[in-house]
């Protein structure tokens, strides 16, 4: 499995709206999760079982929509890291 960090910093106010536009139901494993020291900043935890279903996630209507909405409200670029999910018992 892929798991997926993308860090987001928002406008100051704009919180509200990035998580409406976030939010997908039906993803496989995704989290959003907001820093409490700091409510501007996001991490976007996303599950996919392999790199052909992430990059088919991008071709979705969602992904383009979300896109969208959330650019103007980045403080800043967002930044992202791709992480192998590795389970106990799976030899990894």
């Amino acid at each position: 499995m892929k798991t997926l960090l993308v860090q987001v910093r928002v406008i100051k106010g704009k919180e509200g709206e990035f998580v409406a536009a976030t939010l997908e139901p039906g993803i496989f494993r995704f989290e959003l999760l907001q820093d409490e020291a700091d409510p501007s900043r996001f991490v976007l935890v996303e599950g996919y079982r392999d790199e052909a279903a992430q990059a088919a996630h991008k071709e979705t209507a969602h992904y383009a929509k979300w896109k969208e909405l959330v650019e103007p409200l980045m403080a800043e670029p967002r930044t992202r890291a791709l992480y192998s999910t590795l389970e106990p018992g799976l030899g990894a």
